[in-house]
C-alpha cells in the first residue's frame, strides 16, 4: 500500500533531453562569439575615430566611414531587393496545379521541407546575398569618389577623343556599374530558376511545356536584361582598348583598330537584338527566336573577338608589322612622354673628355669640393658607434643625404635622428611598464658632412667630420651645425608601436630621456620627462581605455597605475603609415626623410597620385621600376595591382618628430586627380604657398619619381616610331657594380648647371646614369633639380647624352678599379681581415667637358680596436686614367699624376699647396706616396707568405713572395722616375 502515498509520477517532470542542454550551449557560444567580434569592431571603429580626430583629420574618417557604408547599404540593398524580390515572384508565380510525376514526387519531400521556413529563407538568403554584395562594394570607394569630384585634364586621347578624366574618373566606376548589373542578374536568374523547378514552373522530365508561361516570362525579362548588361559591357570594353597592356605596346594596336574594334561594335549591336527577342518572349511564348540570337552572340563573340584578330594579326600586320604599328607607336610615345611627364627633358650632346693634363688639379678640385664621399649606406655603424650613448638608440640602416646652409654655404649632410629600438632594450627591463611608458622616444639628429673628413686620418679615425652630434676621439666638442631644435623623437621609423604618454597631477616623471648628451659619455645619468605634446588620443576615461584594451588586446589600460587622468596613448607612429592614414589616396615615397626645420624635427614625405587608366600611356610595375641596390619593396597602395601609367608628385607631406602632426601641401596644383580628390577631402591639403620658407629649402625631387621617370626615358627618349620598333638607341640604367643583378641607384650631387642668362651654378641635384641596352659603355648622364626655392628650375631635367662608345660606363670603370695594380697594392693590407674593403657608392659627374668618376672605399685595418669599417680611400677616373687617395683632392692629384696637395678648396686635408703640381704644401708627391704605398704593401704580402709556411701551405706562400717581389720592384720603378 505504500506506493499508494507516493508521489503522484504524473507531478514529476519528464527528464530533460540531452538535446535541449547542448543547444542552449551552442546558442550561448555564439552570442559570446557575435558579442566578442562585436565589441572587437565597435572598438576598432571607435578608437578610429579618436585617433582621426586627435590628429586633426576627422573629416577624412567621416567621409571614409560614410562613403562606404553608403555604398555597402545602397549595393547590399539593391542585390537583397532584386534578389529577393524575383524568388518571391517566382513562388508567387508557381503552377497551382502540378502534373504527377516521379519528377515532382522527388521534389515533395523538398517542398516540404521548404515550406515551414520559407518566409525565413527568403529573408536570411537575400541578406547572406545582400551582405557579400555590400562587402564587395566597399572596396570601391576610390572609384565612386573619383567619380563623384572628377575634373577635366583638358587634353583628349588620341583615338576616341574624349577628356582623359573620363578615362580615369567616369570608366572605372561605370564598369564596376555594369559589372553589379551583370552579377545581380546571374544570381536573381539562378535563384529564380531554382524557385520555379521547385515548384513544378519548370519541369525537365517531361517532352512538352518544360515551363510555365510565368516561369518563362519572368526567366525572358531576366535573360534580357543580362544581354543588354552585356551590351554596355561591350560598349565600355571599346575605350578599355586604349589601356590594354601586354602586346607590343600599351594601349591601341593595328589589330585593334582594325579588328577588335568593330568587333565590340557587332558584338554590342547583337546583344541588344538578343535582349529585344528575349523582352518580346513574355508574350509571344517561344524560345527559338531568343535561342538563336544568343548562339548567334556566342558564335559571334568567338569568330570576331578571337578568330578574326589572329587572322588580322599574322597575316596583315606580321609581314609589315613595322610599317603597320608606327602610327601607334607614335601614339604611345607621345601619351608616354606626357604620362610620366619627360616630354621636356633637356637633351645635349656631350663629348666626354679623353685627355688630362696637369694644369687641371685646380678646376677638378673646384668642381668636386662638395662631391659626397660619405656612403649614407655603409656609415651606419660608423653612425651607430660614435654617436650612440646608450645601446638601446639606434639610426636607420641607410641615412639620408639633405642639404643645409652652414656658415652661408650650402652643404650637402648624411644625417640620421637617434630613435628609440627597444630590441635593443636589456632583456630583463623588458616589461610592459618599461616598454610603453618608460622607453617612449628617441632623442635628436646626427649629421656628418657629405664630403669631408677630419684632419686627423689615423688608423683610428672615424673618417667623418660631424656637423651634428656627440663628442668624439677626433672631435671631442660637441657639434651643433643645425642649431638648437626640438630633440625628442616621439614620431619616426622604429618608434614602438604604442606608448602611454602624460603624468597624474603631482605625479614624478618616469619617460626616459637622454641628459648631459653634449657629455658623450656612457656615464653621463639619464633623466626623465613627460610628454608635452597634444599628438595622442586622451585616454583618462574608464570608456576610452577600454575601448584601447579591447583594441590592442591590453589588459594594463585598465589595471595599470601609469594610466592615469592626463593619459594620452601614441600609436600609428611611423611617418609613413600616419601619412597614408589620414591621406589614403596618396601613394607615399619609400624613403621619408628627417630635416631640422625651424627648431623642429620634421619628417619630409612625398605623396603621389597615380593611376593606370591613362589612354595610350605605357603601362609598368611600380615595383619593378623603383626597385635598385638600396630599394627592393616598394609599396603601393592605391591600386588593385602595383601597375601605373601615369604619376605626379602632387603632395608634400610633413610629420612633427614630436607631437606627431602631420600637414599635406599641394605641390603640383594643376594634377587634375590632386583636385578631385581636394574636392573630396575638403580642407585636407594647404595650397602650396603656404609652405614655409625654411621647409621649403629641404624640398628635393623624390626618388621614387625620378626612378620611375628614368626607367620609362630610358626607351622613350626615342622619338621615332621606326627606330623604336627597332629598338634603336635604346638605353638601360646600369646595374650597381658593387651588387649582385640590382640597379644602380640615383645619387644626390652638386652638378653645376646652366642658367638662364649664361654661366653655369652649382644645383642640389638627383642623378643618375644610362648605358646602351645590354652593353657597357655610357650612353647618358641624366640630372634633375631639386632645389625647391627656385621655381623656375626645380624639376628641370637635363641629359647628356653621349654619341662616343668608347665613353666607360660603371661597370667597366668598377673593373678598372679593383684591377688596377695600385689600388690593389693599397688595398692589399685589408685584405687579410675578416672584413675585406668595401667600395661604396660609384659616382658620376660631368666636369671640365668631362666625366669623373668617383668612388670610396671602406675597410677596417688590421690591428683596429673600431670592428666597423670607416673611410680609408677614394679612388677617382677621369680621362681614361685611375688614381688612388686619402682624400678625393689626392686621388685626383694622383690621376694627373701631379703633386699631391692636401688642403682642396672645401677646407678638408692638411696641407696648404696651389694644387698645381708646384705648390708648397707639405704633403708628399703622388709618386712618393705610390712608392710608400707598394711598400707596404710588399711588407703585408711577405708577412702573409710568413704565415702561409708556418701553416705548411706552399702554393700560397709561393703566391704571396711573388706578390711582394712584384711590388718591390714597381716601387723600384717608381724611385727610378721620381730620381729622373
Amino acid at each position: 500500500m505504500s506506493e499508494l502515498f507516493d508521489d503522484d509520477p504524473r507531478d514529476t517532470p519528464p527528464p530533460e533531453r540531452p538535446g535541449r542542454r547542448s543547444r542552449a550551449l551552442v546558442i550561448t557560444g555564439v552570442v559570446l562569439v557575435f558579442a566578442f567580434f562585436g565589441l572587437s569592431t565597435f572598438a576598432g571603429l571607435y578608437t578610429d575615430r579618436l585617433w582621426y580626430k586627435a590628429g586633426g583629420y576627422g573629416e577624412v574618417f567621416s567621409t571614409l566611414f560614410w562613403t562606404k557604408t553608403g555604398l555597402f547599404l545602397v549595393f547590399g540593398a539593391l542585390m537583397a531587393i532584386v534578389v529577393g524580390a524575383n524568388i518571391y515572384l517566382a513562388y508567387r508565380l508557381r503552377p497551382i496545379f502540378r502534373p504527377h510525376s516521379p519528377e515532382q514526387t522527388g521534389l515533395d519531400r523538398y517542398r516540404d521541407a521548404v515550406t515551414p521556413i520559407r518566409t525565413w529563407l527568403l529573408v536570411g538568403i537575400s541578406l547572406v546575398l545582400g551582405a557579400f554584395a555590400g562587402t564587395s562594394s566597399v572596396g570601391e570607394w576610390r572609384n565612386y569618389l573619383l567619380w563623384r569630384n572628377g575634373v577635366p585634364f583638358h587634353a583628349e586621347d588620341a583615338y576616341f577623343h574624349k577628356d582623359i578624366g573620363f578615362y580615369v574618373f567616369d570608366l572605372p566606376w561605370l564598369h564596376y556599374l555594369v559589372d553589379f548589373t551583370l552579377a545581380v542578374t546571374v544570381v536573381a536568374l539562378l535563384a529564380a530558376a531554382i524557385v520555379h523547378y521547385l515548384y513544378g514552373g519548370i519541369r525537365l522530365q517531361t517532352s512538352h511545356d518544360r515551363l510555365s508561361g510565368a516561369a518563362q516570362a519572368q526567366l525572358s525579362v531576366l535573360l534580357g536584361v543580362f544581354v543588354l548588361a552585356k551590351a554596355a559591357d561591350y560598349w565600355l570594353d571599346r575605350y578599355d582598348l586604349v589601356n590594354q597592356s601586354g602586346g607590343l605596346i600599351t594601349g591601341m594596336t593595328y589589330t585593334d583598330d582594325h579588328a577588335v574594334l568593330p568587333a565590340k561594335n557587332i558584338l554590342m549591336g547583337i546583344a541588344v537584338i538578343c535582349a529585344v527577342l528575349f523582352f518580346l518572349n513574355v508574350w509571344r511564348r517561344t524560345w527559338l527566336l531568343p535561342s538563336v540570337g544568343l548562339a548567334l552572340l556566342a558564335l559571334s563573340a568567338v569568330l570576331l573577338g578571337l578568330i578574326w584578330p589572329g587572322i588580322v594579326q599574322q597575316f596583315q600586320v606580321k609581314p609589315s608589322e613595322a610599317d603597320k604599328e608606327a602610327p601607334y607607336i607614335s601614339k604611345n610615345i607621345e601619351a608616354t612622354r606626357a604620362a610620366y611627364d619627360v616630354s621636356d627633358v633637356e637633351e645635349t650632346n656631350y663629348t666626354s673628355n679623353s685627355s688630362v693634363s696637369t694644369g687641371q688639379l685646380a678646376q677638378l678640385d673646384g668642381q668636386t669640393s662638395s662631391t659626397p664621399l660619405v656612403d649614407p649606406q655603409l656609415v651606419r655603424e660608423t653612425f651607430q658607434q660614435n654617436q650612440q650613448p646608450r645601446t638601446y638608440y639606434s639610426v636607420a640602416p641607410v641615412l639620408d643625404v639633405d642639404r643645409y646652409d652652414i656658415g652661408g654655404v650650402d652643404r650637402a649632410l648624411v644625417l640620421g635622428v637617434r630613435e628609440l629600438d627597444q630590441s635593443r632594450i636589456n632583456a630583463n627591463d623588458q616589461n610592459w611598464s618599461n616598454l610603453h611608458t618608460v622607453y617612449t622616444h628617441g632623442n635628436g639628429v646626427v649629421a656628418a658632412y657629405a664630403n669631408q673628413r677630419p684632419e686627423n686620418n689615423k688608423a683610428e679615425a672615424t673618417s667623418i667630420q660631424w656637423a651634428e652630434g656627440l663628442p668624439t676621439a677626433d672631435e671631442p666638442t660637441a657639434q651643433h651645425a643645425l642649431g638648437d631644435f626640438q630633440n625628442q623623437i616621439y614620431f619616426g621609423e622604429q618608434s614602438p608601436d604604442y606608448s602611454i604618454v602624460g603624468k597624474a597631477p603631482g605625479g614624478p616623471d618616469v619617460e626616459l630621456d637622454l641628459a648631459n648628451a653634449d657629455s658623450g659619455s656612457e656615464d653621463a645619468k639619464d633623466d626623465t620627462t613627460t610628454y608635452a605634446g597634444t599628438g595622442g588620443v586622451p585616454i583618462g576615461g574608464f570608456f576610452n581605455q577600454l575601448m584601447y584594451a579591447v583594441k590592442f588586446g591590453e589588459p594594463n589600460f585598465l589595471l595599470s597605475e601609469r594610466v592615469n587622468e592626463n593619459s594620452q596613448v601614441l600609436y600609428n607612429r611611423n611617418p609613413r603609415d600616419r601619412v597614408e592614414k589620414f591621406a589614403p589616396w596618396l601613394t607615399i615615397d619609400s624613403d621619408p626623410y628627417p630635416a631640422v626645420v625651424d627648431g623642429r624635427v620634421e619628417w619630409i614625405l612625398d605623396g603621389y597620385t597615380t593611376t593606370d587608366r591613362y589612354p595610350g600611356a605605357e603601362k609598368d610595375s611600380f615595383k619593378d621600376m623603383t626597385d635598385d641596390s638600396l630599394q627592393d619593396n616598394a609599396g603601393i597602395r592605391t591600386l588593385p595591382t602595383d601597375e601605373i601609367n601615369y604619376m605626379r608628385n602632387a603632395v608634400k607631406a610633413t610629420v612633427d618628430a614630436y607631437d606627431g602632426t602631420v600637414t599635406l601641401y599641394a605641390w603640383d596644383e594643376t594634377d587634375p586627380i590632386l583636385q578631385a580628390w581636394r574636392s573630396a577631402f575638403p580642407g585636407t591639403v594647404k595650397d602650396k604657398s603656404e609652405i614655409p620658407p625654411d621647409l621649403l629649402q629641404h624640398l628635393r625631387y623624390p626618388e621614387d619619381l625620378f626612378k620611375v621617370q628614368r626607367f620609362q626615358y630610358a626607351r622613350y627618349h626615342v622619338t621615332d616610331a621606326g627606330d623604336f620598333y627597332q629598338g634603336n638607341n635604346r638605353w638601360s640604367v646600369p646595374e650597381d657594380p658593387n651588387t649582385n643583378g640590382h640597379l644602380q641607384p640615383p645619387y644626390r650631387l652638386f652638378v653645376d648647371q646652366p642658367v638662364d642668362g649664361g654661366g653655369e651654378r652649382s644645383t642640389f641635384s638627383l642623378t643618375s646614369v644610362f648605358t646602351p641596352y645590354n652593353k657597357s659603355n655610357l650612353a647618358a648622364f641624366v640630372s634633375v633639380d631639386s632645389d625647391a626655392t627656385d621655381p623656375s628650375t626645380y624639376g628641370r631635367m637635363r641629359a647628356l647624352v653621349l654619341p662616343d662608345s668608347r665613353t666607360d660606363g660603371p661597370g667597366l670603370i668598377a673593373n678598372k678599379f679593383s684591377s688596377n695594380s695600385d689600388v690593389r697594392a693599397a688595398l692589399l693590407p685589408f685584405q687579410s681581415g675578416d672584413a675585406p674593403p668595401i667600395f661604396g657608392n660609384l659616382l658620376t659627374l660631368p666636369v671640365a667637358d668631362g666625366l669623373i668618376y668617383v668612388e670610396p672605399v671602406y675597410a677596417v685595418r688590421a690591428g683596429s680596436t673600431s670592428g666597423y669599417p670607416s673611410l680609408q680611400f677614394v679612388l677617382a677616373s677621369y680621362g681614361g686614367e685611375v688614381g688612388i687617395g686619402p682624400t678625393l683632392h689626392q686621388a685626383l692629384a694622383d690621376v694627373l699624376g701631379v703633386d699631391g696637395t692636401v688642403t682642396p678648396p672645401d677646407g678638408s686635408g692638411n696641407g696648404n699647396g696651389n694644387g698645381n703640381g708646384n705648390g708648397n704644401g707639405n704633403g708628399t708627391s703622388s709618386l712618393s706616396a705610390q712608392i710608400r704605398t707598394k711598400l707596404a704593401a710588399a711588407e703585408s704580402a711577405f708577412e702573409a707568405a710568413d704565415r702561409a709556411l708556418k701553416a705548411g701551405d706552399p702554393v700560397e706562400y709561393a703566391r704571396q713572395v711573388q706578390i711582394g717581389r712584384d711590388l718591390v720592384a714597381d716601387a723600384a720603378s717608381l724611385a727610378a722616375q721620381q730620381k729622373r
